[in-house]
């Protein structure tokens, strides 16, 4: 698949108010995230390694302990294992990238 649109791919709801596009490789996911003002992503950990990008609106995110509000350019880095979270202050688009690929986003 070396095209794709996003208008073609339907949207999954994995935490409430999150909803996900997501396109897949062999080695990397990229998530394409519209957040409802609000909500919420718990406090997690995960073996990737993500950059999370903020397309539009403004998200608190934590990482490590830090909390930061991140909002249009600024980008945050992720390594795997670090416990992080973060909640939409507004409407938001967000992008995420993934290495290793998230099989359990496939």
């Amino acid at each position: 698949m070396p095209f794709a649109h996003l208008d073609d791919i339907p949207a999954r709801t994995l935490i409430p108010g999150f909803h996900g596009k997501f396109i897949h490789t062999e080695h990397v996911t990229t998530a394409f995230w519209t957040v409802d003002a609000g909500a919420a992503l718990p406090a997690h950990a995960h073996p990737h390694e993500q950059i999370t990008s903020v397309l539009e609106g403004t998200f608190e995110l934590t990482v490590g302990g830090e909390t930061r509000t991140v909002e249009p350019g600024g980008v945050a880095v992720i390594p795997g294992g670090v416990t992080h979270a973060g909640r939409a202050i507004t409407d938001c688009r967000l992008v995420d990238v993934f290495y290793p690929a998230r099989d359990d986003y496939r």
